[in-house]
């Protein structure tokens, strides 16, 4: 187990009447811990990444509608097409804070689980566009109904695991995203095919299965997604629990030994948390890069089976062909993640991960003027889709490690998402009518925002190496070896230590 730091309720002032006291005290076997985090892993990773799945399939399907006639349908252009991404960005921006703040107050349990029926049923509805206006409204219904999803099912995640232990979970949660992108797009090249069924276009059967797929996976959420450690009962099934009390015991009280401020939630965000976390320059850090990363892989990914079509393969067969790189992604990313758990190396991971990113687009633009090399072509497109996307939630570990407590931390989640959807709503129009086929300006354009998030990563990691070197210069003592019960307060708890280090193996984590 390591080395253990006993923590008691004595050694902070008794919480306020609307904050949780528990006891923290190690009593249990490594083997317990062990079996007890074994099916935490079973129940909650499994409904969180089917959610996300869920979510990118609704998301996503848009980009392979296109490949089957969507905008002559509809009747809309393509710079039309780009307006109505960014009215989906838009509808998520307005709202990401606000579904955040009712998650925190109503649980994860019901929200996630609502939210899942709801952007479900607006993806279902999808099928039935027959003009721009229609098409610009259920974009937008369908921001505001996903809004708060991934930064709730983040904070999900941050409630019920360690920090040392979240950032490969954070990965496999996005494993959601990533293998709904890449199935999608293989899905689509299946579904797509029965243009004509009913007398329905193929977009048409697109939307209505899998936003009826989505609508399905809610009510498993309702009977599986346990809400807290409060409440451990699934919103369908109230009064029963998966984990038994011991169980919960376990699970709770190793939460509270890495960070006992979790055991101080309170019913609501203060607008104290507010300042702490819009005043925290570093946080902000976090936001721009996600900003900068995600504003091209957003407007690639929507046009990567048009580009791929525009090598001179069939249309429904690119569909297939850009799901490859989507899931070479998987392994890649998970291989990312080891690397930046196992050896604690949240920042260079984030750099690494920019790096190749930026180079994708360097590739896309450089052979852009091999017009016969159509094999060279597409290896971009493949390169530019297994390094895209994970530099995001490996960031999003990095910045979690900043936050002072709970509510700081639900807010972070929110700031970072909302960052990436404003990155959506630029992003949409990067590949412009007038640029296409080759998009000489659209790559040109990623390849200068990529090369200002990698330069802000590249110093924010050399504050962390800066800090931890004056750390170590200035020999501080374990901190729970010098608390009193006289100058206690929040910022000076063991957490909070290793939190403004970045260091999930400080002692008090690495049990």
């Amino acid at each position: 187990m390591g080395l253990h730091v006993p923590v008691t309720t004595d050694t902070y002032p008794p919480p306020k009447d609307d904050e949780q006291s528990l006891a923290l005290q190690v009593d249990w076997t490594p083997e317990e811990e062990k079996a007890a985090k074994r099916k935490l892993d079973f129940i909650i990773m499994p409904l969180l990444t089917l959610g996300f799945f869920c979510l990118q399939l609704d998301r996503g399907n848009i980009a392979n509608a296109i490949t089957d006639n969507f905008m002559e349908d509809v009747g809309i252009t393509q710079d039309e097409f780009n307006v109505g991404q960014q009215m989906l960005s838009l509808g998520i921006v307005l709202t990401e804070i606000p579904s955040n703040m009712i998650l925190y107050r109503v649980g994860p349990g019901k929200w996630l689980t609502l939210q899942l029926f709801l952007f479900g049923i607006v993806s279902t509805f999808q099928s039935f566009q027959s003009n721009y206006s229609s098409f610009i409204a259920t974009r937008f219904l369908l921001g505001i109904t996903e809004s708060g999803f991934i930064p709730g099912g983040l904070w999900t995640l941050s409630t019920w695991y360690t920090r040392k232990e979240t950032a490969k979970r954070v990965m496999f949660f996005y494993f959601g995203n990533q293998f709904g992108q890449a199935s999608s797009k293989l899905l689509a090249f299946g579904i797509l095919h029965m243009r004509g069924v009913a007398g329905k276009a193929g977009w048409f059967w697109l939307f209505t299965l899998m936003g009826s797929f989505t609508i399905f996976s809610g009510f498993i959420l309702g009977f599986f997604l346990p809400d807290s450690f409060k409440n451990p009962c699934p919103t369908f099934l109230p009064g029963f629990s998966f984990f038994s009390k011991r169980e919960l015991h376990i699970l709770q009280t190793r939460v509270l030994l890495d960070d006992p401020m979790k055991g101080k939630k309170k019913k609501r965000i203060n607008w104290g948390a507010f300042k702490r976390a819009f005043t925290n320059w570093r946080l902000w850090i976090h936001v721009f890069i996600t900003l900068a990363n995600n504003g091209p892989q957003r407007a690639f990914d929507t046009y990567s089976p048009s580009i791929v079509s525009s090598f001179g393969f069939g249309a429904l067969r690119s569909n297939a062909m850009a799901s490859v790189g989507l899931f070479l992604q998987i392994p890649t990313s998970w291989t990312f993640s080891w690397f930046s758990d196992h050896f604690n190396r949240r920042g260079e991971t984030v750099v690494a991960a920019l790096s190749c990113h930026l180079l994708g687009y360097i590739f896309n633009r450089s052979f852009t003027e091999l017009v016969g090399l159509r094999g060279v072509r597409y290896f971009g497109v493949v390169w530019t889709q297994t390094f895209g996307t994970f530099s995001h939630p490996l960031n999003i570990a990095w910045m979690s490690l900043t936050c002072e407590d709970s509510e700081v931390r639900a807010l972070a989640m929110a700031m970072v998402i909302m960052g990436a959807n404003i990155a959506g709503i630029y992003g949409a129009q990067i590949f412009r009518a007038d640029d296409k086929p080759f998009y000489r300006r659209g790559f040109s354009i990623n390849i200068a925002v990529l090369t200002v998030g990698l330069v802000l990563a590249i110093g924010r990691l050399i504050d962390d190496v800066l800090r931890r070197r004056r750390f170590k210069r200035t020999q501080i003592e374990p901190v729970t070896e010098s608390l009193s019960e006289e100058n206690v307060d929040e910022k000076t708890l063991p957490p909070t230590q290793a939190q403004y280090l970045g260091d999930t193996k400080s002692p008090v984590a690495a049990q």
